[in-house]
């Protein structure tokens, strides 16, 4: 009995966490794909720039986030950080709103405005954040927006804006739907300056923004099964009374059709970028 003793093997047994157990997991450790429900650490997450590697779903970004993602480090310069919209229409329990997203996510408004490098190259940036009122866009951001193409202009900077938005802000009327006018006008003056424009579209860019400034760039980039449109799907299929295909609307789907240049992994976005404006550098003889 001693001899077997020695040699026999105890089963193994898989054990299943409890959902109690699954609960007390803390916050901020893991994160999970919405797409195909796979767990991820957050250190791998994040290394991953919120890609999922199992399925390739582009998960989205702060605007802060894929700032660091992209620029040198320490190479941002912000503008603007403190201009925070008031009440102009008296729109019931906006304020309230507003302060909500703020302590959210430590923005002022639901854009992010400045300057840095990319491997080098110095370029203005605008960066819509979608978790501030889905990067609606209100008199802030809209200013914020045409004076980083003004400071763009006189600084004579290329400008790339990451496009991320539900459209015009409903709370501020009139006044939101301005802002496609002025940001429309705001390119416009920079392109005539010789200017270069890189918009990249992100999930969702809608409405307004595809409207006016994000739909008149000197180039048109999208990262992977980004929505891209301007009025809903359910709209579109009421007013012209067809059944839209599946894909309408993506990156892939408005890349065939000529909206977008290229589809663009985002590990492979600074890499693209950086030759983009590698080739908008004064060259020639000194």
């Amino acid at each position: 009995m001693q001899f077997k003793s020695i040699f026999y093997k105890k089963k193994k047994y898989a054990s299943i966490p409890t959902e109690k157990a699954k609960q007390e997991i803390p916050e901020g450790l893991v994160e999970k794909c919405g797409s195909c429900g796979k767990i991820y650490y957050e250190k791998e997450w994040s290394q991953q720039l919120k890609v999922c590697p199992n399925c390739g779903t582009h998960h989205r970004l702060t605007a802060y986030e894929r700032i660091h993602a992209l620029l040198d480090e320490e190479s941002f310069t912000e503008w603007d950080p403190s201009m925070e919209t008031t009440n102009p229409l008296n729109f019931p329990e906006y304020e309230e709103k507003l302060r909500k997203d703020q302590a959210k996510t430590g923005l002022k408004d639901a854009v992010v405005t400045g300057k840095g490098t990319i491997n080098g190259y110095e370029t203005a940036i605008v960066v819509m954040d979608p978790f501030f009122r889905m990067a609606s866009m209100g008199a802030v951001v809209g200013e914020k927006i045409a004076r980083a193409l003004e400071n763009a202009r006189v600084a004579q900077l290329p400008m790339i804006i990451f496009t991320a938005s539900g459209g015009a802000r409903m709370q501020e009327g009139m006044i939101s739907l301005m802002q496609m006018a002025k940001t429309s006008m705001a390119v416009d003056r920079f392109h005539r300056s010789g200017g270069c424009l890189i918009n990249v579209f992100t999930h969702p860019t809608t409405g307004g923004v595809t409207a006016s400034f994000a739909s008149i760039g000197d180039y048109h980039f999208a990262e992977p099964k980004a929505l891209i449109g301007f009025a809903g799907r359910r709209i579109i299929e009421q007013t012209i009374r067809e059944k839209l295909p599946d894909d309408f609307q993506t990156a892939e789907f408005q890349l065939e059709h000529g909206q977008v240049d290229k589809v663009v992994h985002r590990h492979e976005l600074k890499a693209l970028l950086t030759t983009v404006l590698d080739l908008h550098q004064p060259k020639g003889r000194a």
